[in-house]
């Protein structure tokens, strides 16, 4: 009887029900992937030279904040090879085996996806050093003094690793990847591009002055565009609207809290305990996060990268510290201080 190959391990991490993703907002080509220009027209000139050669793309190793684009850019890279894609988290690869199972199923030239790879096992990471390199895995077979090792080869393939970050990542992995492609905050002409592709594909009419304030509140991340898109689409059907207007932008973020800068309510808590609390800094991460009941991680991965992009946060080697531009936007002058200053003025006053 023959051996049925399996199938291909589209997506290994635990199945979302069909409401819980944005899948269908997601672009399938480099061609709908807006923004991130010159990285794009790099990968692409990438792309089509392996494709033209018959050969497997170099590795890649994505790098940027959440909700930039990273999955999806891996599934596009995937579907501009035309190749099979298998989709995994370093925390889900918890034994040698798993690895093995993967890639020995994986098509030649097929692509790989790890997300949160810094946080891959020591033992994987090391079966993975050999796979990236010489297409081939080792593996150990019996125990005690009958135990030997094997090496199985495999089908040439890509891997792409995404992390938030990367210097998390050990240098002998990061040094197997030739492609490197860094992910910034999407700039507020691709936001408003984004938003618009996304409404026209959820069957939702909108304002241009709707679209442009929604791309300002999204803090450069479509991730987040695309959720405040699918709430003011709420909105505007509580209201009776056909369409998204300015009006409904503006109320719904203000029944968010989240203001034209796109600070949420704990953003600015962040900088009203800086301000308050420690007279504008220095903080230490750890002190701060208390204060704000989260972990060091949320705060550090979350919440300070786009507060330090828009210039409102400094870390400096003593700590956090607030910006002209914090006192600014949370209506008080440079220097004022004190519990209770300036406390509402942020929430008055959102647009």
């Amino acid at each position: 009887m023959s051996k049925e190959k399996a199938g291909p391990p589209q997506y290994l991490g635990p199945e979302k029900a069909p409401n819980e993703d944005d899948s269908s907002l997601r672009p399938q080509s480099l061609g709908e992937f807006l923004g991130q220009k010159a990285m794009k027209e790099n990968l692409a000139v990438f792309i089509a030279a392996a494709r033209e050669r018959g050969e497997n793309l170099d590795h890649i190793f994505l790098t940027g904040p959440p909700g930039l684009g990273k999955t999806t850019l891996a599934q596009i890279v995937a579907n501009e090879l035309r190749t099979e894609f298998a989709q995994t988290s370093a925390p889900a690869l918890d034994k040698p085996k798993d690895l093995i199972g993967i890639l020995t199923n994986l098509d030649r030239n097929g692509v790989f996806f790890i997300d949160e790879i810094h946080r891959l096992k020591p033992a994987i990471e090391e079966m993975l050093y050999i796979a990236m390199e010489d297409y081939k895995i080792d593996c150990v077979i019996g125990q005690g003094p009958g135990a030997r090792t094997l090496q199985l080869p495999i089908q040439p393939f890509t891997l792409v690793g995404a992390t938030t970050k990367a210097g998390n990542v050990s240098s002998p992995l990061v040094s197997r990847f030739g492609i490197t492609c860094r992910f910034s905050f999407y700039e507020a002409e691709d936001m408003e591009a984004i938003v618009r592709r996304s409404a026209g594909i959820l069957n939702t009419g909108i304002d241009a002055a709707a679209a442009a304030l929604l791309a300002r509140s999204a803090r450069g991340t479509p991730r987040i565009l695309n959720r405040l898109l699918r709430r003011m689409r709420d909105f505007a059907q509580f209201r009776g609207e056909s369409r998204i207007t300015r009006q409904v932008v503006e109320d719904g973020l203000q029944r968010l809290e989240i203001d034209a800068l796109g600070l949420e309510k704990y953003d600015r808590e962040i900088l009203r305990i800086i301000v308050e609390r420690y007279g504008g800094g220095p903080v230490g991460a750890e002190t701060l996060a208390i204060s704000i009941g989260e972990s060091s991680d949320t705060l550090e991965d979350y919440y300070e990268p786009y507060l330090i992009q828009a210039g409102l946060l400094q870390r400096t080697s003593r700590g956090r510290m607030a910006t002209p531009l914090t006192y600014e936007h949370l209506g008080l002058q440079n220097g004022q201080g004190g519990r209770g200053n300036g406390q509402n003025n942020s929430q008055s006053s959102l647009f």
